[in-house]
């Protein structure tokens, strides 16, 4: 089970305010319980932060876990001082109807309310009809664009103004799991890597704007600096196990079912073999999903970094992706994490990964 110290570190990096593009905050969090026990930390100059341990071995181990989370970012101020904001990553606008919003001022937060017009107030063809970002506003108490300008720039950054809960049978609701919680899970399988290193050498990498890297965000930069001859990517993926979710589609995972493995297309088969293997070697649970074509992750830009690199994909199921209650099992983090360290210690130059 996750120790006591690290559910606090991972409440810590959760409430941190990191949008893609301004991950600063989560960063310096993620940096700073990584210095307590790897051999090396950094960052560069994407943004992205590493944490080493065993610099002298080999072969090279990536573990991703992108840092950013979705948010918003002011985009206009009127004269009445009400700010208009546009996405940053994929929203479903009506998740943002009459929510708080923390932005990232330049002299500190300030916070917003997501304002609509009143359902009293609506015509009924309107009742009807979906909220599209355009229609909405956010009020910061301010009564004119100076005083409001005096606050808030435009192009400042903003999240969904809200803290992780607990909740009963070991899970945690946050608005920043998707991927907060693929960062803790890499620097955690870190963690227990560096108490018994294997031959790897292994570096843990909390990387940038995956949720707007149509370009491969920071990870790209990271696997093509790195040059890793294996990497793992932790994300989540969506959790089928509440209503309304058609399990033909997407298969079924269930919350505190275990890690989830993905197979196919862009997935490396002698590293998803390996990972099977250790996994039934540990008695971890897990489950496989399959990915026809990209897999819309981090492993679609690391698996094509440099000449290559044989590259699996580890999910955590997720509920409610891309709102401000997304929800996991810890029960699944620490099996996750079990596995990528096993998995770590396993890996020798000796492993002949070539797909054949």
């Amino acid at each position: 089970m996750l120790s006591p110290s690290s559910v606090a570190f991972l409440k810590r990096l959760l409430d941190a305010p990191a949008p893609s593009g301004f991950e600063t905050a989560a960063a310096r969090v993620w940096r700073a319980e990584a210095s307590t026990f790897a051999d090396n930390v950094s960052a560069d100059v994407a943004g992205n932060s590493m944490a080493e341990v065993n610099p002298g071995g080999s072969p090279t181990i990536m573990l991703d876990g992108h840092i950013d989370e979705i948010g918003v970012i002011v985009q206009y101020i009127d004269d009445d001082g009400y700010l208009y904001i546009s996405p940053i990553g994929g929203w479903d606008p009506q998740v943002l109807v009459a929510q708080r919003i923390r932005f990232l001022g330049t002299d500190g937060d300030v916070l917003g309310v997501v304002g609509k017009k009143p359902i009293h107030l609506m015509k009924s063809e309107d009742r009807e009809r979906a909220s599209k970002i355009t229609d909405l506003w956010v009020d910061i108490g301010a009564t004119s664009r100076a005083e409001a300008e005096a606050r808030v720039s435009v192009g400042d950054p903003g999240v969904v103004d809200s803290r992780s809960l607990d909740f009963p049978n070991d899970r945690i609701v946050s608005r920043s799991i998707d991927d907060r919680i693929g960062a803790f899970t890499v620097l955690e399988a870190l963690r227990r890597y560096a108490e018994k290193p294997g031959k790897a050498r292994v570096v843990a990498a909390a990387t940038t704007q995956e949720e707007i890297a149509w370009h491969g965000g920071g990870a790209a930069i990271c696997a093509q600096a790195l040059g890793p001859k294996v990497a793992i990517v932790v994300d989540v993926t969506f959790a089928t196990d509440h209503p309304n979710i058609e399990k033909k589609e997407i298969g079924e995972h269930k919350m505190g079912g275990g890690p989830i493995l993905s197979r196919g297309a862009l997935i490396s088969p002698v590293v998803l073999k390996l990972l099977r293997e250790t996994a039934k070697q540990s008695g971890i649970a897990h489950v496989v999903h399959a990915v026809g074509r990209d897999t819309s992750t981090n492993a679609d830009a690391i698996h094509i970094a440099r000449e290559g690199v044989a590259t699996a994909l580890v999910s955590i199921p997720n509920r409610y992706m891309h709102s401000p209650n997304e929800m996991v099992s810890l029960a699944d983090v620490d099996n996750a994490a079990t596995l990528i360290a096993e998995f770590c210690r396993t890996l020798t130059d000796e492993m002949d990964l070539t797909a054949r």
